[in-house]
């Protein structure tokens, strides 16, 4: 659960199975230049204005993740896949939760973000201002304006629709976002490589572009008995 409070300021994507075939393209392939890279993400986000999808994220360490957890900073949420339903709908509009293997939900409605842990009755409450430069929730529900600010983009092929991000903030929640797109615009694969040489993949699937969600989807109210903590 810590780890879904990093990857999404309260969310967002087998890395091993992307990460070969983009080493192996990347040296083929011709890099859009940062203005075209970015225009080109701007340009996919464009057609999206709302998305459903299920997901599965797991954690794995890198080499260097690894010697950290020798130093006893082992994560609890190491090599678990998580599974649950997300929905968006842009801009600032966003709905993550996990069903497996514990329960927790994740959302805002453009201000504030709410996690609800339901097992621990507990809901925390965070300015969603304190934490658009470091989310992956930014890239998914946010305008594109504000991707521009936190980010820098880059598109390793010019000719693949899968772009990597480096937040401008240098103490977020990660280092690198590499998302990918398949069909209608929809968002397929994100890849997040965090401080701690940790690296975070999370599988979009049933995913449904462009559909009505109900308002209420996006209006958190703590259940009664919830102790709410205010971050």
């Amino acid at each position: 659960m810590n780890m879904l409070r990093k990857t999404m300021g309260a969310v967002a994507v087998g890395a091993a199975l992307l990460a070969p075939v983009m080493s192996t393209t990347v040296f083929a392939a011709t890099a859009a230049s940062e203005q075209q890279a970015t225009a080109n993400l701007v340009k996919q986000l464009s057609g999206v204005k709302s998305f459903t999808a299920n997901f599965e994220q797991t954690t794995k360490a890198t080499q260097a993740g690894k010697a950290v957890q020798k130093k006893g900073l082992t994560a609890q949420h190491m090599n678990q896949t998580f599974k649950g339903t997300m929905k968006v709908e842009r801009p600032g509009k966003f709905y993550w939760e996990t069903t497996t293997p514990a329960k927790q939900t994740i959302v805002t409605a453009g201000r504030t973000v709410w996690i609800y842990d339901p097992d621990l009755q507990q809901a925390v409450r965070q300015s969603l201002d304190e934490q658009v430069a470091n989310t992956p929730a930014l890239l998914l529900s946010g305008n594109t304006q504000q991707i521009q600010k936190a980010y820098r983009i880059t598109q390793p092929d010019a000719g693949k629709t899968y772009y990597t991000l480096y937040p401008k903030q240098k103490d977020g929640a990660f280092q690198s976002l590499t998302i990918s797109f398949g069909a209608k615009n929809a968002p397929t694969l994100m890849i997040l490589q965090d401080s701690l040489g940790q690296t975070t993949t999370v599988r979009f699937n049933n995913v449904n572009v462009n559909a009505a969600i109900p308002a209420s989807t996006f209006n958190f109210v703590p259940p009664k008995g919830t102790d709410i903590i205010d971050q």
